[in-house]
């Protein structure tokens, strides 16, 4: 993510910071020399925005400030991260929108995964009888599905927005125009995908100018998206599915445009412009979970996020969180986890394909049969096999254990809230840090590898799979925006990019401000766990290095340190009706808070 340094600092200051960005928006004519002030938690009137980066942030609150509404700003928040985050999101790309309106009280979907071609089917990533290297289908058309970022935003826009899409693209446009300014961040993750950005000359043009790496401090411009979104604004989403944008993708993925020098093999797809033409924008109902009175929406499959993350919470419904020791607080966190990764393994994929029982996995009963698996003295052997919710028995698994898939981490979330109460989370992706390394030639942005987030091959006779790849099917995601309500008013939203982890930080975020009592900006601080029904729970270093870690450890728990899980976002309504946002502060550089009116401390 697009950081200059990571950095806390105090209140004040914060305050100063983001009245600064709100009072002065970028020029459209002077290429900038800094970004926007940062921080990670500001407190206002007006509306919210908390995403990963200042230049997105400061588009949702320009967007804000002239009378848009979340729906809106969301949008242009998301536009800008396509600029500034190129590797994470983009047009190329799809994702995951869940809505809570004022007027109404409700919340409501948007399923926005990418979708298989028409002619994939459960061999799609066999190759002589035998699973490809995972790095050689990333980039490859082969992993190119069809995005659904543009027609979220569409779906979006026409279902619960006030401005159209040349509007709010405005911001994104002048930005890629105008440009931003190259941070460490952004200069190491390009060097992470130099030797595959240099094999295509679309690619090796935009991110490596002049065949190098960008300069740190110096400014990076995408000609090419700006025309892409003037293109986009001018003549509608149908550009990107049925013009000449929609031709574009199609030729780039049935025929990689790969260096003629390079050594580098690059599968070609079979993606085609019906599979473009016939793309849908799901709206769909969320999941909703009841915890300590209050109710939780999140994101229903094809995502496993709002099942995995609302069967969890209904397992550590019956644990007093808030009176529990660190350790075991954090027992039960993680035991809850790899109850509901092993219960996601066998049941979630694409209710179009597959007889998903939401409403069995998110009930209560279902929970509490998993949760006397639980033992505060010892810990649950992983692989642990699925339960199953059309007929819970306590303390039983039966079959075998699905695999858990690789799922790529640099996905981005943004969050959302207007001064009418209305609320957006929303988290987008094209999967891999730099996608499947592609870029549409001329266009300026990079396709997703989201079909590598199917499984490869059947797991053997005795396993059901509901993530093998299928004709139009959307791999499942453990995307997970989530919005939490009381008596039908929003309490807070929040969501994380991640990959699998996304539904674990996500949770331990919630338990952490819900049970624990934390603030929303140091609920998302605080230091991760992230079990994912294997026999390692990954940590970051603030648990690694605490002694809380061996008393985990004397309980049968082992651990492997991950420097780094996920970048989560998030808004919160206080009583007296201002809003919070709030991000990391200092994960991926620290993310941007910002509010339209700056008003008082949190």
């Amino acid at each position: 993510m697009r950081r200059l340094v990571a950095r806390n600092v105090s209140l004040p200051v914060v305050f100063a910071a983001v009245v600064t960005v709100v009072a002065a928006a970028p020029s459209s004519s002077v290429p900038p020399t800094a970004p926007p002030p940062k921080s990670p938690v500001a407190v206002g009137y007006g509306g919210a925005v908390a995403s990963v980066d200042a230049d997105a942030s400061a588009a949702g609150i320009e967007v804000l400030r002239k009378g848009g509404n979340a729906v809106d700003a969301a949008v242009a928040t998301a536009a800008a991260l396509g600029v500034t985050e190129p590797y994470s999101s983009g047009l190329g790309g799809g994702g995951y929108f869940v809505y809570y309106d004022a007027r109404k009280h409700t919340v409501e979907t948007i399923d926005g995964r990418e979708t298989a071609p028409r002619s994939a089917d459960s061999s799609l990533f066999l190759e002589n009888g035998k699973p490809l290297a995972f790095a050689d289908a990333v980039t490859s058309g082969l992993a190119v599905g069809t995005p659904g970022t543009p027609a979220t935003w569409d779906t979006a826009l026409d279902t619960w927005g006030s401005k159209s899409l040349r509007q709010v693209l405005k911001p994104a446009e002048r930005l890629a125009k105008d440009g931003f300014v190259v941070d460490s961040t952004f200069r190491s993750q390009t060097e992470g995908n130099q030797a595959r950005f240099a094999d295509f000359p679309a690619s090796r043009k935009l991110f490596l100018p002049g065949g190098q790496l960008p300069v740190v401090g110096s400014v990076f411009k995408n000609p090419d998206l700006a025309r892409t979104y003037e293109q986009v604004g001018r003549k509608g989403i149908d550009e990107l599915y049925k013009g000449e944008l929609a031709d574009d993708v199609v030729r780039t993925v049935r025929n990689p445009p790969v260096d003629p020098k390079a050594t580098r093999v690059v599968r070609s797809g079979d993606l085609t412009a019906k599979d473009l033409r016939s793309y849908r924008a799901l709206r769909q109902a969320p999941t909703k979970v009841g915890y300590r009175g209050l109710d939780v929406y999140g994101m229903a499959p094809s995502s496993s996020g709002g099942t995995s993350v609302g069967e969890a919470l209904n397992i550590l419904e019956s644990t007093d969180l808030s009176k529990a020791s660190e350790a075991r607080y954090l027992h039960r966190y993680i035991e809850a986890s790899r109850i509901a990764f092993a219960d996601r393994g066998r049941w979630v994929g694409d209710p179009a394909f597959e007889d998903v029982p939401t409403q069995g996995l998110l009930s209560q009963r279902f929970a509490d049969s998993r949760a006397c698996l639980i033992k505060d003295d010892a810990v649950l052997t992983s692989p642990l096999a699925p339960g199953d919710p059309g007929h819970p028995a306590d303390c039983k698994s039966g079959g075998t254990a699905a695999p858990t898939t690789y799922e790529g981490e640099n996905t981005t979330h943004l969050t959302t809230a207007d001064k009418w109460g209305n609320v957006v989370a929303y988290t987008l992706t094209i999967e891999q840090t730099g996608g499947s390394g592609i870029t549409v030639p001329g266009r300026g942005y990079l396709l997703n590898n989201e079909l590598t987030d199917f499984s490869f091959a059947p797991a053997g006779p005795a396993v059901h799979d509901p993530n093998l790849p299928g004709p139009g099917k959307r791999p499942r995601s453990s995307i997970s925006p989530t919005i939490v309500l009381k008596h039908g008013e929003p309490v807070l939203a929040l969501g994380s990019p991640g990959g699998a982890t996304i539904i674990t930080t996500v949770l331990q975020s919630l338990i952490g401000k819900v049970d624990r009592g934390l603030p929303l900006v140091d609920a998302i601080a605080a230091p991760r766990a992230s079990q994912r029904n294997s026999a390692t729970t990954e940590i970051e270093p603030g648990l690694w290095n605490s002694p809380v870690r061996a008393e985990l450890e004397s309980l049968g728990h082992v651990f492997k340190l991950n420097p780094e899980i996920g970048a989560a976002t998030g808004v919160q309504r206080l009583p007296d009706g201002r809003w919070l946002a709030a991000a990391e502060k200092v994960r991926r550089g620290g993310g941007s808070a910002m509010v339209v009116t700056p008003s008082g401390q949190p």
